[in-house]
């Protein structure tokens, strides 16, 4: 927090340091930079909210920062005071700016050296946000007496963060904790009067060999492409998504297999196995599958959506395009959306159109899924999908447009979209 992060700031502060320059404005510089430094660090533990990529800013940044401003104030005019702009290109663009690579990142940096630095900073009314404002202090003392005081949690508002930010944190907070406590559980096979751990898998594999599909028959396959045009860039999506979806129904179907045989002895017990073993045993994704699949939160939802996506591709194959595609149960959804832009643009080469020059567009439409009875008019063309979520909003239906959502509600389901290009 930012009481912790300013505390180890001004821990390490000497007295000589704070006294170092006789200007007005050294102290509640070196605050500011200190609680910059503090914010950028918290940013990280919120993830992608906080920063697109997660940079190591340290005390190297902070250091090389305060010397910055020391030798800034020993060289100023004191008729024209600090050069803001100078100060916040130092900040924003070389001192923290230097590690940043994305470039919605280094807008936020420049935004915080913007807001927090300049003229404005030394006025009654500054503040970082509410209650967190620079003390006026003449001793390390009088500075560590004021952070001792700050609150020991922040709300994200104080990173100027929604918060619902909080939310995602604690969850994968909890997560994080959870699924640590489980692994390090004893591993033993016996668990007293119960079924062993071997014999609840045992019947697990069963009931999942039980509902796993069949296999596709590769012949099969290419018959139904055929019929159906296989060089249409629609029908090389499917075959290409097709291929993904029988090497995770394969894999799935030979580790569970072994997994049985492995249990009753009749083959040795290899480390695979065992990773299977102990992550089905606590409701987790094996890693062998996982590597090949796709992200969820237990076994359950994990098997399926295996058996959801498998039911699309094999409808798609047997009775032909679907009217509306499930978009998130798509190993490649963005090749999704390039097949469509190709589909369109032949269909308009008399017109002079030209892939490169091909945009989508998007238009939440008022339909839910169940309403979908006919693909889109074929005059604008493009593909029907649903699945999707907004995070941190939430959609007006009869309006069609973006609202806050709800407080404490992370995700909201939007209606079908039509994509067209």
């Amino acid at each position: 927090g930012v009481k912790a992060g300013l505390k180890r700031t001004y821990s390490a502060v000497t007295q000589d340091h704070l006294e170092v320059s006789n200007m007005a404005q050294w102290k509640p510089l070196l605050y500011a930079v200190a609680f910059l430094h503090t914010t950028v660090q918290e940013r990280r533990k919120f993830g992608p909210l906080g920063w697109n990529i997660p940079y190591e800013f340290n005390q190297a940044d902070f250091t090389a920062s305060v010397q910055f401003i020391q030798n800034h104030l020993d060289d100023m005019d004191i008729k024209r005071g600090v050069n803001w702009t100078c100060v916040r290109y130092m900040i924003g663009e070389v001192q923290y700016g230097g590690r940043v690579t994305d470039d919605l990142d280094k807008a936020l940096l420049n935004t915080y050296a913007r807001v927090w630095f300049g003229e404005h900073m030394f006025s009654e009314k500054f503040c970082f946000y509410k209650d967190y404002v620079i003390p006026k202090g003449k001793t390390v003392e009088d500075y560590l007496q004021y952070i001792e005081q700050l609150p020991v949690i922040d709300t994200p508002e104080v990173f100027g963060l929604h918060p619902n930010a909080d939310i995602t944190y604690q969850t994968n907070l909890a997560n994080e904790t959870l699924s640590t406590i489980v692994s390090i559980q004893p591993k033993d096979s016996s668990t007293g009067g119960g079924e062993t751990r071997e014999a609840v898998v045992q019947r697990l594999a069963d009931e999942m060999l039980e509902k796993l599909p069949p296999d596709y028959n590769p012949h099969e396959v290419k018959a139904q492409l055929q019929k159906m045009g296989a060089i249409e860039p629609m029908n090389i999506f499917l075959r290409q998504e097709i291929d993904r979806m029988q090497h995770v129904i394969s894999r799935v179907r030979t580790t569970l297999t072994d997994l049985k045989l492995a249990i009753d002895g009749t083959i040795i017990m290899s480390e695979e196995l065992q990773d299977a073993l102990d992550n089905m045993y606590d409701a987790r994704i094996p890693k062998l599958w996982f590597r090949i699949s796709w992200e969820s939160s237990t076994l359950g939802f994990w098997f399926t959506e295996l058996l959801e996506r498998n039911q699309q591709f094999s409808s798609w194959l047997q009775d032909g395009r679907p009217n509306q595609f499930w978009m998130t149960g798509f190993f490649n959804p963005q090749g999704f959306l390039t097949a469509m832009r190709q589909e369109t643009t032949r269909r308009n080469l008399a017109k002079g159109w030209a892939l490169d020059s091909v945009v989508l567009h998007n238009e939440v439409t008022k339909m839910m899924k169940e309403d979908v009875i006919g693909p889109p008019p074929a005059d604008i063309g493009g593909v029907y999908i649903y699945g999707l979520f907004l995070e941190g909003a939430g959609w007006d239906r009869r309006n069609s447009k973006l609202v806050e959502s709800a407080p404490k509600v992370l995700f909201t389901s939007l209606p079908v979209v039509h994509v067209y290009a």
